[in-house]
């Protein structure tokens, strides 16, 4: 496995959008109101802005959030609740071996697509990971 730094900019442009934003659909909403001019109901992002559809729950949408959680645990993204990059390997290597335990046990029944998927986050999750505690001189 090469050790060479590799960032799914698409991934990571998404979550920053989304922390940014305090709305999956980026509108700029926070808590008790909302920048969507439409002002439609039944936000469903949990964002309590009042508008837009809900985010369907699948594989690719579960497997980005806990990405996106290990993202913030190894500093990449700010964390959202302090807007600081914050590092807490711990709990990265905890969703990375969490998400290894899904590969496994998903084994056979993920199509080629999310299996791809699942490998490349992997991949880059753990190149991260590696990255940092090497730096660290936790090796």
């Amino acid at each position: 496995m090469s050790h060479d730094k590799f960032i799914d900019e698409a991934l990571k442009g998404s979550a920053v959008n989304e922390t940014s934003s305090g709305c999956a659909d980026g509108c700029g909403c926070s808590e008790g109101g909302c920048g969507d001019q439409e002002g439609r109901e039944g936000c469903g992002s949990g964002c309590g802005c009042g508008g837009h559809e809900a985010v369907e729950v699948n594989f690719f949408t579960y497997l980005t959030s806990i990405g996106y959680q290990a993202m913030i645990f190894l500093g990449e993204i700010p964390n959202p609740s302090t807007g600081e990059n914050e590092k807490n390997l711990r709990q990265a290597k905890f969703i990375i071996d969490t998400i290894v335990m899904l590969k496994e046990k998903t084994r056979g029944n993920l199509s080629d697509q999310e299996a791809a998927f699942i490998e490349g986050t992997l991949d880059e999750l753990q190149a991260k990971f590696l990255e940092l505690v090497e730096s660290d001189g936790l090796v």
